[in-house]
């Protein structure tokens, strides 16, 4: 009977690929030993009734109840031999392989391609991190989050649920790649916890060791805490990249370069807090000098990225401050050149003014000789003394003192003219006026005779200029 069982369990194993025997026991145990039945609730059957309800409860999301397949453990009879009749109708090998699920068959290409594949998968977490940043990807519920986000989110609401708010490591409610680039931003490896809520260790290994105060204080304080369930994308894409085979799993990993990751550390089965923490600590002191390192490299970048900062605000500091010189010196070259201008413009005015000024003096003292020509040509030749001669004494304002006969028959005009002749005068307006008795000979009396006017046969005048 036990090499039956043995065989079983080995069949099982090569069908579905899980490695677990301790699990692969456990499927059968629960299915009654009956192998097609087991394989079938893997596989997801189509033919089965049986099949479909298991396939469909491990495969789709879990409600918020207990899953079918939880209450088939539960609710498992202990180990009975199968009928013989059973072993008979075991499926054919062609059957086996149609209906072999995608994870056992991407499972085992990922065998072949294990060095690319955790690459390729970080490089697709990142890529759809982009996208939906771009707004290009579908968003998870009506919070607008990320896929991975929305996951990362529902399992750390799960996990609070059954094993109380507050407790265990603080998982990041963030993708895998985001808390992969939020761990190298810390300089802080990260821990990776791959939750399987149908094995029956994981509820003993989260509450017993996950939880516990020193372990997640532990974890806490040295790594950056992410979880996912296997039956949510993510989670079952870690499994595969990860290799999970045994559960409760956690890992250690670390970004690579090109981005990779670097499987640091993988804890399989259930475990103490005591065993816990000693394999942590001890992948802590292995690669606390790398980190020590990555961050002293990144505080030198920073450091250097800084001073090179430093460098380029002092240069073009002062590459500022010599264009303002050099917009001063042209901006007073500029006015000095526009007051030199000025002056010269005023300079010239004052040139062209006084040239004109000088223009108009000679002109007008031209003028003023041809008035005292045309004046003393007007006047004639000075009279014989005689009968009828009149003399008359001029006075000018500079006391000069001019005397000449005239005709009595001559009008005042002439004594204005004989004045106009002489260069003894320069205004232009002026009156002849005599003392005793005061008398103006202006325009009104300018047509009458010497006689007329009472000036024969002397008489003395002075000039008094009007303003």
């Amino acid at each position: 009977m036990a090499e039956t069982v043995d065989d079983k369990v080995s069949y099982f194993q090569a069908v579905t690929g899980i490695s677990d025997p301790d699990l692969c026991t456990e499927i059968l145990a629960a299915h009654n030993w009956d192998l097609q039945v087991a394989v079938s609730s893997i596989t997801a059957n189509p033919s089965s009734p049986t099949a479909t309800a298991s396939a469909s409860t491990s495969l789709r999301e879990p409600a918020p109840s207990a899953p079918l397949a939880d209450a088939e453990f539960v609710a498992a009879p202990p180990p009975m031999p199968p009928p013989p009749q059973q072993q008979q109708q075991q499926p054919g090998i062609a059957w086996k392989l149609v209906t072999l699920p995608f994870y056992v068959v991407s499972g085992g290409v990922g065998l072949v391609a294990g060095t690319f594949r955790l690459g390729a998968w970080v490089a697709g977490g990142v890529l759809s991190r982009s996208l939906s940043l771009l707004g290009l990807a579908g968003q998870a519920g009506g919070d607008h989050l990320p896929p991975s986000a929305a996951e990362a989110a529902d399992f750390v609401a799960e996990f609070e649920r059954e094993f109380g708010a507050g407790r265990g490591p603080r998982f990041v409610a963030e993708g895998f790649a985001d808390a992969l680039q939020r761990a190298q931003r810390e300089f802080k490896l990260l821990f990776v916890y791959l939750h399987s809520p149908d094995h029956p260790d994981t509820p003993a290994f989260c509450g017993g060791c996950l939880c516990a105060e020193p372990v997640a204080a532990f974890i806490d304080e040295n790594f950056v805490a992410w979880g996912g369930s296997i039956r949510r994308t993510e989670g079952f894409k870690m499994s595969n990249s990860l290799n999970a085979s045994r559960f409760p799993f956690c890992a250690v990993v670390m970004a690579s370069t090109n981005q990779r990751i670097v499987l640091l550390q993988q804890v399989e089965g259930p475990k103490s807090p005591e065993e816990m923490i000693t394999i942590l600590q001890r992948v802590v002191e292995e690669y606390a000098t790398s980190l020590v390192a990555a961050r002293i490299e990144a505080e030198e970048r920073l450091n250097n990225q800084r001073l090179r900062e430093e460098q380029d605000a002092a240069y073009r500091a002062a590459l500022e401050a010599d264009q303002a010189r050099e917009r001063e010196r042209l901006e007073e070259l500029e006015r000095r050149e526009r007051e030199a201008a000025e002056a010269e413009r005023k300079r010239k005015e004052e040139e062209e003014a006084l040239a004109r000024a000088a223009q108009e003096a000679a002109e007008k003292e031209a003028a003023l000789a041809r008035r005292r020509q045309e004046k003393a040509m007007a006047l004639g030749a000075e009279p014989e003394k005689g009968p009828g001669i009149t003399r008359v004494l001029i006075r000018f304002p500079t006391g000069e003192r001019k005397e000449r006969r005239f005709h009595s028959s001559a009008t005042v005009t002439s004594l204005y003219d004989y004045v106009d002749s002489l260069d003894c005068l320069k205004a232009e307006k002026y009156s002849l006026v005599s003392n005793f008795p005061r008398v103006t000979y202006g325009p009104e009396k300018h047509s009458m005779t010497l006689e007329e006017a009472g000036l024969h046969p002397q008489a003395s005048l002075f000039i008094e200029i009007e303003q």
